[in-house]
């Protein structure tokens, strides 16, 4: 069989979804809505990927390398989506695929299966098609006595199909395979007399079997792969089945999720063997964990990379790197530009921002480091702060290998502390400290005598 190409029909305007946001571009799991066929048909081995969207070019700039745009200009229904690409699969040796944008969970298995059924069915196409208890509001699948397709009869407006057809529960899924030459001929007999007003793709099918062509029907085995999306409850509703795939997959590569009701995992994380997610996680982006890692529990992970034995306890992570058996939380932020090498840690109530932590260092609590490099095995004491703006611009604290800064310390940059330097409790350091030398920049204490007594007869008065 030779490799199909697939069109898929991406240009409607989703105006039940209430937002701003094209539809297709709403997020399904750390990807746009309208790319999940995409990369479906890609994975499918699709000789050419051809996405129709409208004249808003919503998804130029999204599309994966593989697949192209093509503009429906006038919104004049998915015969007209499918006929504004006919000049890319007119001449295709293989079937033409068709699939909507916004019916996310169908599978590279399901497109070659389909694919596979058409071409042994000898049939100008294929519908696939599935069986629902309640099937309103999908177009009816109206069968021949040989059991081939009629036609499909359309319930979006009344008149559009017969009480008899409304009573039909086998529906249309809206995912086809076609002969490119008997397609490309159908298209052009289509009409807008209709209750809509548009040129329906399904009534490619009466033309078909007018010319003289069998239409084959195949019915899915699952479901899922047919839902699709108008509204953000329909979403919603199908992002519950995508995040349960998501975690299958991750699960069957070797990681455990405590409870997988609680967690977030988008498309683009990987995570390794032996990695253990706690409850109430979030992962997000391009994020990536390495082997025997312990996130959370909750625990939010945004682009951030992960070496093995990595422990995240109740932090939030963004675009940031953990080297091997890095310790962090709870309570912790580490911003983009955070790097900690291996061993490292940054304990509770920590934030660490553009900054490099050596190894073995430590940042236990309470403290605040940013623009700064920091050497093995120092270890910062509780509520440092590095100052690194003026107000005006950024500056960089250097801090040398094996350093030891006391509690309530603030290093105000640019300053260096050298190998194996102190800082006095409560200092605030704005000169460069020695190697191996203690740093006390603190006033003298002195006691007031009687101070209380003082305050407490002066508010008599």
């Amino acid at each position: 069989m030779n490799a199909p190409t697939v069109v898929i029909m991406a240009a409607g305007k989703g105006t039940r979804m209430c937002s701003r946001v094209p539809k297709v571009l709403h997020d399904l799991c750390g990807r746009p809505l309208g790319l999940w066929p995409v990369h479906a048909a890609l994975e499918a081995g699709a000789a050419r990927v051809v996405v129709v969207g409208g004249p808003d070019r919503a998804l130029e700039g999204h599309l994966p390398e593989g697949a192209e745009l093509v503009v429906q200009e006038v919104a004049d229904g998915t015969g007209g989506a499918v006929r504004a690409a006919a000049a890319h699969f007119a001449e295709a040796d293989g079937p033409v695929i068709v699939l909507s944008g916004d019916v996310p969970l169908i599978t590279a298995g399901a497109i070659q299966a389909l694919a596979a059924a058409h071409v042994a069915s000898t049939a100008a196409a294929t519908l696939l098609t599935v069986e629902l208890p309640d099937p309103a509001g999908y177009g009816r699948v109206v069968r021949a006595p040989d059991e081939t397709v009629e036609r499909v009869a359309e319930t979006r407006a009344p008149g559009d199909a017969t009480p008899a057809q409304l009573g039909i529960r086998e529906v249309n899924a809206g995912i086809y395979a076609f002969s490119a030459a008997a397609l490309t001929r159908a298209l052009e007999e289509l009409r807008t007399d209709n209750a809509q007003g548009e040129l329906y793709l399904p009534d490619v099918v009466p033309a078909l079997r007018g010319a003289g062509h069998t239409v084959a029907a195949q019915r899915a085995d699952d479901i899922a792969i047919t839902l699709g999306v108008n509204d953000r409850v329909q979403l919603a509703l199908v992002r519950v089945v995508m995040q349960e795939r998501i975690l299958e997959r991750l699960a069957l590569e070797g990681v455990t999720f405590i409870d997988s009701s609680s967690v977030s995992v988008d498309v683009t994380v990987r995570l390794g063997p032996d990695t253990v997610v706690e409850p109430g996680c979030v992962l997000r982006g391009t994020t990536t964990a390495g082997e025997a890692c312990h996130l959370g529990p909750h625990s939010t992970l945004i682009d951030a990379r992960l070496g093995n034995e990595v422990t995240v306890v109740h932090s939030h992570l963004v675009d940031c790197d953990l080297h091997d058996r890095v310790s962090v939380g709870p309570f912790a932020y580490l911003r983009p530009g955070a790097v900690l090498r291996e061993g490292a840690k940054a304990g509770t109530f920590v934030e660490i921002k553009n900054s490099d932590v050596g190894e073995g260092a430590k940042v236990p609590h309470l403290s605040y480091v940013g623009d700064a490099d920091i050497g093995a095995r120092s270890n910062l004491g509780a509520a440092t702060i590095t100052a690194n703006y003026d107000g005006r611009r950024k500056h960089r604290t250097t801090i040398g290998t094996g350093v030891r800064t006391s509690v309530d310390t603030t290093l105000v940059a640019p300053v260096s502390l050298g190998d194996d330097a102190y800082t006095a409790a409560g200092s605030v350091i704005t000169d460069d400290v020695p190697p191996g030398a203690l740093g006390i920049a603190r006033e003298r204490q002195r006691n007031v005598e009687g101070y209380a007594q003082r305050r407490e007869r002066e508010s008599r008065e």
